[in-house]
């Protein structure tokens, strides 16, 4: 080393500079990589990116190569940055003043500043280093092999598996942040969808189900005039057939099969029960997205919800489940909300029947929707009693007049605007 030249021996200092600028940028970028990103540039069959994708599969060697490099390089700059100072001053006291200058520029042109930038433009430093790294790992392996042997060792006396970082999916919340977090890259329609897509897992049909007592059908116990009276003004494609009551369905009726026949008189009582379609039944607790697939699967669009007893609950179409995710078929944004009325004060009046879950969009309020799905519920459980007429409430920050019972059922309240600031002493629900 005596008669190697200074200058060469201050270009393989810069050399050994950049390679540990190198191994510490490409560490961080392939770090921070967004893997779901590289999977996608990996399937497009990206070099950069199938090769990066390959060697994150085992983090645990890639680290190991990236370590070993970094740290051997770290170790020449060293004794050659000491070789530097005795050849200039000969003199070992100025041994540790280069050491700390070393640190310096180590810290500043080969630590911090090529992980800020790899941080920033992970891709910019991941995919070239996985051209250097592929071979060099081949290359290096046995020595690769032996330093995570005895690393792994240890994580498993720590009781730390490597097999554990691999293949960590998304869970549902983290998904909604990322979808979320996402802006302007997806549109704010498209988003809503999506998100209304991730919470159908949460949603049950008890919550979207229409309640029997709004049920609309034909009782094919009426006098003909009326079932041929409500056939032609029905609104709806199709409608329960039952006896007596909507607990004793005999079937669903399409349109498409009544009208015909109707028209062309050749409908009675008897040919209307042969025309039903058989009945589809669902529990209550059935999850949205799972609905959405039995409709699909069953080739059904309209079923009844029915409790643990096999009474019927409600009744649930395709279109209520579609409407979840792509909001309502309709230009009007109050449509969903017909039983929800704002008066000229500012007030509203809501039927006792209203869904917890369009209550709350409606009103921005912040009602728990875990346990009863109506307001009449929510009240007198809440309660724990049914109410009286002209009894007054708080309800999220929401003065409740109760204006109607009937039937032992809230059937009519009025809700105020929140109030800013209530005292301790008033009756909150």
């Amino acid at each position: 080393m005596d008669d190697t030249p200074l200058s060469v021996l201050l270009a393989a200092l810069f050399l050994l500079i950049v390679l540990s600028a190198f191994f510490s940028g490409s560490e961080t970028g392939l770090m921070t990589i967004n893997r779901y990103r590289l999977r996608h540039m990996a399937d497009k069959k990206h070099p950069g990116a199938m090769r990066a994708q390959k060697l994150l599969q085992r983090q645990d060697r890639l680290i190991g190569l990236i370590l070993l490099g970094n740290n051997v390089v770290n170790v020449f700059a060293s004794i050659l940055m000491t070789l530097i100072a005795l050849r200039i001053y000969n003199d070992a006291g100025f041994i540790f003043a280069a050491g700390m200058v070393l640190t310096i520029i180590i810290l500043l042109f080969a630590e911090v500043t090529p992980k800020t930038l790899a941080a920033l433009h992970p891709e910019r430093f991941a995919y070239p280093a996985a051209f250097v790294y592929t071979p060099l790992l081949k290359l290096l392996y046995p020595i690769v092999w032996v330093v995570n042997a005895f690393a792994n060792g240890l994580l498993r006396l720590l009781g730390i598996s490597a097999e554990e970082s691999r293949g960590h999916a998304l869970t549902q919340e983290e998904l909604r942040t990322v979808v979320t977090e996402a802006g302007a890259l997806i549109p704010e329609r498209h988003a809503s969808m999506l998100l209304n897509l991730i919470d159908l897992e949460k949603v049950t049909v008890e919550d979207i189900m229409v309640p029997r007592s709004d049920v609309t059908g034909i009782d094919i116990n009426d006098d003909w005039d009326t079932i041929t009276r409500t056939l032609s003004d029905s609104q709806y494609t199709r409608m329960p057939l039952y006896r007596e009551s909507i607990d004793n369905v005999i079937g669903v009726l399409h349109m498409r099969d009544v009208l015909p026949h109707l028209y062309h008189g050749e409908l009675d009582h008897d040919s209307l029960q042969r025309v039903a379609r058989d009945a589809y039944f669902i529990p209550v607790n059935t999850s949205l997205n799972r609905q959405l697939l039995n409709f699909q699967r069953q080739q059904k669009r309209l079923g009844f919800a029915v409790d643990e007893y096999g009474d019927i609950q409600g009744l649930v179409t395709l279109e209520d489940i579609l409407e979840e995710i792509v909001g309502e078929f309709t230009s009007d944004p109050w449509a969903r909300f017909e039983d929800i009325q704002e008066e000229e004060d500012g007030t509203w009046l809501v039927d006792g029947s209203v869904n917890i879950r369009n209550l709350n969009s409606a009103l921005n309020m912040n009602l728990s929707t875990e346990g009863p799905k109506t307001l009449n519920g929510y009240i007198t459980e809440s309660l724990e009693m049914i109410p009286e007429n002209n009894i007054s409430l708080l309800i999220d920050g929401h003065p409740v007049d109760i204006l109607q019972v009937k039937e032992n059922m809230v059937k009519t309240v009025r809700i105020h605007p929140r109030l800013q600031q209530h005292s301790a002493d008033e009756t909150a629900v």
